[in-house]
């Protein structure tokens, strides 16, 4: 899954619909208008930016699938979609982060859950239970597998996944996009060699939060 332009295709129309009002206030001369409106437009492109990163040559590695802050770091008993136990490692996206979520290690998707939920502030940890979430479950070889999460925040109101269930999909691969604010998680099997700590900022597809040795 390739979305190489400098734009996620899906910001497109929030671009659009925000030029068209910048358009509006510049026409009526509405000058306060126009410069809060102007900044809310330069702010929904950089939202939606799209930038290039190149994963770490080193097969090992697990890199984080999120721009933003970790903040929180634990071993699990499992998940419902994956026995334990695990490493789990919770990333929080503020509305400055890029929101295209990657790839953390390459695999086949072997499992695509959608979980209906609520709108909390994506930075608790209820949220990884009750929120809206998009699970992943990734094949990556010699029987194990890695759980990724997406899950929406306070703003966040529409999780896209653009990977497909029996996908070949590569480290670092954009996989889907979380719209305003919110938070990823991924789970890896119990013998990965952790690389990250809590409060530490990663940037999606580069940073590794992991290796497998």
């Amino acid at each position: 899954m390739t979305h190489d332009s400098p734009i996620i295709p899906e910001g497109v129309p929030f671009i659009i619909s925000a030029v068209l009002i910048v358009s509006v206030c510049v026409y009526f001369q509405w000058t306060w208008a126009t410069v809060i409106f102007g900044l809310t437009a330069l702010w929904v492109v950089w939202f939606f930016r799209n930038p290039r990163r190149t994963p770490p040559a080193d097969p090992r590695v697990v890199v984080s699938p999120a721009d933003g802050k970790v903040i929180r770091i634990e071993t699990v008993n499992g998940h419902e979609l994956l026995p334990g136990p695990l490493q789990k490692v919770s990333i929080f996206m503020n509305i400055f982060s890029v929101h295209v979520n990657r790839i953390p290690y390459g695999g086949v998707v072997e499992e695509i859950r959608y979980y209906p939920g609520k709108f909390l502030t994506a930075n608790l940890d209820k949220a990884s239970e009750d929120n809206e979430r998009n699970a992943l479950r990734i094949d990556i070889g010699g029987g194990e597998k890695i759980l990724v999460i997406q899950i929406a925040g306070l703003v966040a109101r529409r999780i896209v996944c653009w990977a497909a269930k029996g996908m070949k999909m590569d480290k670092g691969e954009r996989f889907g996009l979380i719209r305003f604010g919110s938070r990823l998680e991924v789970f890896m099997p119990p013998r990965a060699l952790l690389r990250v700590q809590v409060g530490e900022k990663v940037r999606a597809g580069e940073t590794p939060i992991g290796e497998l040795p």
